[in-house]
């Protein structure tokens, strides 16, 4: 059990009506089950019906003629031929591997298996989808799951988002490496327009210019349009704040650009403040002038603090929290809890823990793995496995335990960078919750602050794992959470550079289709090599496949004969039994098995064998 908030989150949405159990669904009506019985007795009678029209059909196709035909056939093969056979099957087997294991580590399924479902199951009438009424509950239970799944999945913009000009380019510079995908850029670019564009730029020539600016997708024609707006306004605020995010090389640079953004912008946003009233695009306006002057000092924040002057910075993301509580969704808290661990103001820090880690707002690695360190802290100089197992956890390490495990729960990703068992890269712009991303954006502002405090991340190495065995099946059944999305793969894909090997969780295991075709590759390759430098063995194998085959073929075309009437005093079934075990005999000294012939002589003295062998 965690704390209380961690429960509070998980009663409550179990409790309410619109929120689906995690793990659980409703039992299935009559209905549902009838046509669910069905369908498994029709494949049954599909299968037996096949073999008795198999059965009846033995005489017009003419299997015992066709098998007495193939075994013609086989027995006259060369050893050569073998060994072309089974190198083909390798080859053929090898390359269909390799395609698999290629697509499975791309994709995260297997080729085969999802053709399979798609295509051959709807074809043999597998499929469950196509039979579920609208108002059906495994219908409301699809859509529930995919609405969660569709929320779960956001993307957020990273509250710790780096410079692109004065970080992310100088990485480039040095490594030759883009941090930054594509996908994660057009996700800023759309931010942009969102913050920083309104209907009314029109009136002002130099927003207009802005407003293509943040389209654009070249870096220097974005820069080369942030500088023609500023010849038409030396006032345009968003033309600074575009210089200081990717043309500025260094913080102090940066800085200085957002300082004259911050006087352009206050200028600005007063003008919209007289004006705020007149008409609806006013209004617009003024929202507008508020997003820029909130991101300004949101940044100039961030550079204080990148500087070392960290008191200015936890000033002004105060006073910006208090300014504008509505703006949550930059999540200046996060930025505001960094700081405060920077400055090692724990009890701050627990006081805006107290105010954010609550069941109304969601949750992020940021507070959940702050609220463990935290607990951590009072526990992890004194704490010893060896001494834990001795004499047991005190209550204070069970709280520490439990809000480890919480955090674990939220984001299985975090310990291992904490823990350094995985390298970290340069976070990205947006990061996805519970996903990769986010950990690797907590790991790389947060990892200082665990190792400032001593035993903190020899209580998590000891301790995290544990948390595993609470949730056996993550993707079905949560235990303070919902059930961990299964969409995080791919949108971390997306999001993370191709150089960064993405953590997933669950650990997926490989498909059976993966190990079929090693299996029948390296058999294939193993028979093939085996017949080409033993063919005298191989060939004695061949023969011995070929008299079983033959005596098979002798089973089947004696067996509708014991069915007959016979005539009194007939001894067909001995003489059918004789030749049954006459073939078998002959399978068995074909093997060649050393002391066979010893075995098989009390059937010689008794006149079974036909022939002395």
């Amino acid at each position: 059990m965690a704390d209380s908030d961690g429960l509070g989150e998980a009663a409550i949405a179990a409790a309410s009506p619109s929120a689906p159990v995690p793990g659980l669904s409703p039992p299935l009506g009559w209905r549902e089950r009838l046509r669910a019985g069905l369908a498994g007795i029709g494949a049954s009678l599909w299968f037996v019906a096949g073999l008795g029209l198999l059965y009846a059909l033995r005489v017009p196709l003419r299997l015992c003629e066709n098998l007495a035909a193939v075994t013609v056939f086989l027995n006259s093969l060369t050893p050569r031929f073998y060994v072309a056979l089974t190198g083909t099957s390798s080859l053929i087997s090898g390359l269909i591997f390799i395609f698999e294991w290629w697509y499975f580590h791309k994709h995260g399924t297997s080729f085969i298996e999802q053709v399979s479902v798609s295509h051959l199951r709807p074809l043999m009438g597998g499929t469950e989808s196509s039979i579920s009424e609208p108002g059906s509950p495994s219908n409301n239970r699809q859509s529930e799951t995919s609405r969660q799944n569709l929320s779960e999945c956001k993307v957020w913009r990273n509250p710790l988002n780096l410079f692109r000009g004065a970080e992310y380019r100088r990485y480039t510079w040095v490594t030759g490496k883009e941090p930054l995908t594509y996908y994660d850029m057009n996700l800023s670019a759309q931010d942009h327009q969102t913050f920083f564009t309104c209907d009314t730029d029109f009136l002002r020539p130099s927003d207009t210019v802005m407003q293509k600016a943040w389209r654009e997708r070249n870096p220097p024609a974005r820069i080369k349009a942030a500088y023609q707006a500023l010849e038409l306004n030396n006032d345009c605020a968003t033309a600074y704040v575009l210089l200081a995010e990717e043309e500025a090389t260094t913080i102090v640079d940066a800085e200085r650009l957002f300082k004259q953004a911050l006087k352009a912008g206050e200028i600005i946003y007063k003008r919209s403040q007289q004006c705020q009233h007149q008409s609806p695009q006013h209004e617009a306006q003024l929202r507008r002038d508020t997003n820029v002057l909130v991101y300004i000092k949101r940044r100039l924040a961030m550079c204080a603090r990148k500087l070392g002057r960290i008191r200015e910075a936890v000033k002004i993301m105060r006073d910006l929290m208090k300014e504008c509580p509505p703006l949550t969704m930059l999540n200046i808290h996060e930025n505001l809890l960094e700081s405060l661990l920077e400055l090692q103001a724990y009890a701050d820090v627990q006081a805006v823990l107290a105010k954010y880690d609550d069941i109304s707002l969601p949750k992020s690695a940021a507070i959940c793995y702050t609220a463990a360190l935290l607990k951590t802290r009072t526990v992890s100089d004194k704490f010893s496995p060896e001494t834990a197992s001795r004499r047991g956890l005190s209550t204070a390490e069970i709280n520490a335990v439990e809000a480890i495990h919480r955090a674990v729960e939220f984001n299985p990703h975090v310990p291992k960078y904490l823990l350094e068992m995985k390298s970290l890269i340069l976070p990205p712009e947006h990061i996805l919750k519970r996903g990769d991303s986010e950990a690797i954006a907590y790991a790389f502002f947060h990892l200082q602050h665990w190792k400032r405090i001593e035993g903190a991340l020899n209580l998590l190495q000891c301790t995290w794992e544990g948390t595993f065995r609470m949730i056996p099946y993550p993707l079905e059944k949560g235990h303070l959470f919902y059930p961990y999305p299964s969409c995080t793969e791919t949108a971390d894909r997306e999001l993370l550079p191709p150089f960064h090997h993405v953590s997933v969780y669950p650990k997926k295991e490989i498909p059976f289709f993966i190990h079929f075709t090693a299996g029948l590759c390296s058999s294939t390759a193993m028979i093939a090599f085996l017949t080409h430098q033993f063919p005298e063995i191989m060939g004695v194998f061949a023969k011995a496949g070929a008299a079983l085959q033959d005596c098979l073929r002798r089973a089947l075309c004696l067996a509708p004969l014991s069915t007959r009437p016979r005539r009194p005093g007939s001894h067909r079934p001995v003489q059918e039994c004789t030749t049954l075990f006459t073939g078998a005999v002959i399978w068995l000294l074909e093997l060649g098995l050393p002391g066979m012939r010893n075995i098989l002589s009390p059937a010689s003295s008794l006149g079974l064998l036909p022939y002395d062998h």
